[in-house]
């Protein structure tokens, strides 16, 4: 299997073909409408439930108790932390507590945040891994361990490598996120 490297093209070829599937427009609209102008802030625990039960249906993150999840995001007391792009957040909100068991929900945190400042935070799911782990094996675009890509801020980084090592700098990281994750999608399918 051989994934085009990434280029301009590429890229314009698959943020078309994402605005072409209504059901992920459509997702995408409902979810701006509900973290930018219904439920912009996080000290209510009925909007943080909403958001963060909303995201983990339509993202297929399965947590399975959302409630403990939405509470623990109250009491981290994020909006300033939001606001100032803060990407610790991130581990913060990612390592919960749920039944007495130490979680890990880091794909959902980064969706948390991410769908707040989407500029500012990119989405971390196993898709974007498997492509980031194809162009690192072939062509060394930057030196990392699989495991750095489940540490925020070198996740971060090793996006923004990404976009400068493939000369793909006039997109931003929402727009980056769309072409990995599709990319992902078509060469790297889920087997059920």
């Amino acid at each position: 299997m051989e994934i085009p490297t990434p280029n301009k093209k590429e890229v314009e070829k698959y943020l078309y073909k994402w605005d072409s599937l209504e059901n992920y427009v459509l997702q995408e609209n409902s979810l701006d409408k509900l973290f930018f102008k219904l439920c912009p802030n996080n000290n209510d625990i009925t909007d943080i439930l909403i958001k963060a039960s909303t995201l983990n249906d339509f993202y297929s993150t399965n947590i399975y108790s959302i409630f403990p999840v939405a509470k623990h995001i109250l009491n981290l007391n994020i909006d300033e932390r939001l606001k100032r792009a803060d990407e610790t957040l991130v581990n913060d909100i990612a390592n919960v507590t749920i039944n007495g068991k130490r979680k890990f929900l880091y794909s959902f945190a980064t969706k948390y945040c991410s769908h707040h400042l989407p500029k500012e935070f990119p989405i971390y799911d196993s898709y974007v891994e498997k492509v980031l782990m194809y162009f690192f094996k072939k062509d060394g675009f930057s030196k990392f361990k699989r495991e750095d890509l489940k540490d925020y801020l070198k996740f971060k980084n090793i996006l923004i490598q990404f976009k400068s090592f493939y000369n793909l700098d006039e997109y931003n990281l929402k727009e980056i996120d769309k072409y990995l994750w599709q990319l992902g999608k078509e060469y790297f399918p889920k087997k059920y």
